[in-house]
């Protein structure tokens, strides 16, 4: 348990990824397994993960996230691939449960000593049509909605202590 929480307690987010260093697809393999384990509501398991380890492929991701950002620069912060999740959309649940996979594969990657950063904007990237063709190319088919990117790579900045949690941040009914 104490390991549990050394890791969500040291995670952060990485803004500043080294360009020439990618995460090898078996440590990719154990963070997208990790997120295969989240929970789901009723155990329907509405997300996927599209594990984008081809450079083309990842700057498309990024350029198409910075027009719905409106933005020239790069919202990926440099990082080398990119772990998108979808989850179905006819699933009521599919918002948490996409957020669950991501949350469960940032604290496996930094167990795993890669860092990581959730990504917003999939939902309207997937939505257009070449976000859409993109994921036909991966043989994705069904009608899903993006939850989120989660860039992946290793820290090229070093990472900032936890900032202090605020006073009012739980309440008890004792």
């Amino acid at each position: 348990m104490e390991e549990v929480l050394r890791v969500i307690e040291k995670r952060r987010s990485c803004k500043r990824y080294k360009a020439d260093q990618t995460v090898s697809k078996e440590l990719i393999e154990k963070i997208v397994h990790a997120g295969t384990l989240a929970a789901s509501g009723k155990g329907l398991q509405s997300p996927i993960i599209v594990a984008v380890t081809n450079r083309e492929v990842r700057d498309r991701l990024s350029e198409l996230n910075a027009s719905v950002l409106g933005s020239k620069a790069d919202p990926f912060y440099g990082a080398p691939q990119v772990l998108v999740v979808l989850a179905d959309k006819t699933i009521g649940t599919r918002v948490y449960d996409g957020s669950l996979v991501m949350g469960n594969m940032m604290l496996a990657a930094e167990a795993l000593g890669v860092s990581s950063c959730w990504i917003h904007r999939a939902k309207e990237v997937f939505e257009t049509p070449e976000g859409k063709e993109i994921l036909k190319s991966a043989g994705v088919e069904g009608e899903f909605e993006g939850i989120g990117n989660l860039v992946i790579g290793y820290d090229d900045n070093g990472k900032k202590p936890c900032a202090a949690r605020k006073d009012n941040y739980v309440y008890w009914i004792e």
